[in-house]
């Protein structure tokens, strides 16, 4: 986590060690205060309607990316199964089809800035990251296009493909019985996304599957599993070539606006009682650099002013900053919905505003590592107990 560069001039507040600013203190009208880089959204944008965009894959660096997929596939061996690529709301494979319908804000740089500002967390954040996706949704296609998922070995290996779907599952972290590929776990939510996972290890160019995981029996046996379906398939047509396409972004008639608006993100209860907890990150002891005749100490060192106080940055500017990167970030090892842990964050923002904390600008790594490991907690305590507060 960085942020930008630390803003010059005196701070100001409570006094602390030798009248300097006490960290964790209000911030007084002279103090520091963090900018922020948010820039709006231009109307123009907000206003359009998703279907009225020129939203194509062809031409455009989307489409390389997919040319470079396809390359990929060929190279293992999967040349009579051609997936139909199309605009959608969301990354999937709509159930018996092979079709992969990708994110409409990926083929457009003004839609991608909406997504990452409104949407709070962008599938796809480069071209690597892109190959990622369609490789596990390939690994959809493949399960369809071919049955796998009604054979007595797939079914035993990932379990029964009609067991209930839900948006919420709870992850064991580094589990050995399954492959890490996307974040959050996300092998752990059904036998589908479970194979699609071990899929996009086993296709990923150049990964050392049986190295990395030698030592996880049970991901280990699904990835020889799917080296050997793959390898028995290679050459032979589909099963199953379903093209029915689900949300396309051209049908979606809403304006940039409406379509972000609707998106609920519900409520979270948030204690009031981790006011406390905040302050103490905020609150670390300021360590005055020692006196010198002069030299790189003269004038009270980098992280400080001529008169010796320790430079102050705002808590609340700190946090915001963080928030979509704690957000993707947590949700990576834990699973907690990014939307979830977003609202988190921007409650500890406010408060922090509203307490005014600050902080040694000399030391904002050591308080982003505080954050970081606060949030987590917090996520974890969420995903075993259903709350913040394990209670």
């Amino acid at each position: 986590m960085s942020g930008p560069g630390e803003p010059p001039g005196p701070g100001s507040g409570p006094a602390g060690v030798d009248g300097a600013p006490a960290a964790g203190a209000p911030m007084a009208a002279g103090g520091f205060t963090e900018s922020t880089t948010d820039e709006a959204i231009p109307p123009e944008v907000l206003g359009r309607r998703i279907c009225d965009f020129d939203l194509r894959i062809e031409g455009t660096p989307l489409g390389a990316v997919i040319e470079r997929f396809g390359a990929e596939l060929r190279a293992r061996g999967i040349t009579r199964l051609t997936p139909r690529f199309y605009l959608s709301d969301e990354w999937g494979v709509p159930e018996g089809t092979v079709a992969i319908g990708i994110p409409f804000y990926l083929a457009d740089e003004r839609l991608l800035r909406v997504q990452e500002r409104r949407g709070g967390m962008v599938e796809g954040t480069s071209a690597e990251d892109i190959l990622r996706y369609l490789r596990h949704e390939m690994g959809h296609v493949v399960n369809y296009a071919y049955r796998l998922y009604a054979t007595a070995e797939w079914t035993g290996l990932f379990g029964p493909i009609s067991r209930p779907y839900v948006d919420e599952y709870r992850a064991q972290p580094f589990s050995p019985e399954f492959v890490r590929h996307l974040p959050g776990g996300y092998a752990q939510k059904h036998p589908d996304e479970d194979w699609a996972e071990t899929f996009a290890v086993w296709a990923t160019p150049e990964c050392d599957w049986r190295g990395l995981y030698g030592d996880s029996p049970g991901a280990l046996k699904k990835l020889d599993y799917c080296e050997r379906t793959l390898t028995e398939l290679a050459g032979r047509a589909p099963e199953v070539t379903e093209t029915e396409l689900d949300v396309e972004a051209r049908e979606i008639k809403t304006t940039v606006q409406e379509y972000y608006e609707e998106i609920q993100l519900g409520a979270a209860h948030i204690p009031r009682s981790l006011d406390g907890d905040l302050r103490a990150i905020f609150s670390l002891p300021v360590t005055l650099p020692a006196a010198s005749g002069g030299g790189a100490g003269e004038g009270g060192g980098a992280g400080s002013v001529p008169d010796g106080s320790p430079r102050l940055g705002a808590g609340s500017a700190l946090i915001r900053r963080q928030r979509d990167a704690l957000a993707v970030t947590v949700y990576h090892w834990t699973g907690v919905d990014p939307d979830l842990v977003r609202r988190l964050v921007g409650h500890l923002a406010e408060r922090a505003r509203e307490m005014k904390l600050t902080y040694p600008l000399g030391r904002r790594d050591e308080v982003l590592v505080h954050l970081g490991a606060f949030v987590t907690t917090l996520a974890m305590n969420y995903v075993y107990k259903g709350g913040f507060i394990a209670s």
